[in-house]
């Protein structure tokens, strides 16, 4: 697996995340089935969040855009540090990794605590 830093945003505790994903190679397929489980670090036990294609936390747009989106109520959970989160196709047999890694920086907002 190869290793690429790009710039973007970081998920500020307490408020929903976007972010689109763009890949070179044709990863989201139309039917695919995408579960990803958002962790501390890769060997961290707990699941701090676990997006979907199914419940549009997870959004294919083209064979190689996808939008992920990671809700208020989990972000809110989360400390300040940073989080990781892979994918992972469930439609294949056997579950097929997509190939990448994300790290993402979790920052706690200056204005928080609103309705």
């Amino acid at each position: 697996m190869s290793v690429a830093i790009v710039e973007g945003p970081a998920i500020l505790i307490g408020y929903t995340y976007r972010l689109d994903l763009e890949a070179e190679a044709p990863l989201f397929p139309e039917m695919a089935d995408i579960i990803a489980q958002v962790r501390l670090k890769p060997s961290a036990p707990d699941v701090l969040a676990t997006l979907r294609t199914d419940d549009a936390t997870l959004t294919r747009r083209s064979d190689c855009l996808l939008s992920m989106t990671i809700p208020a109520h989990d972000t809110s959970r989360f400390e300040p540090g940073s989080v990781v989160l892979d994918m992972v196709r469930v439609d294949a047999r056997p579950s097929l990794p997509l190939g990448f890694l994300l790290e993402i920086p979790v920052m706690l907002p200056v204005t928080r605590g609103l309705p």
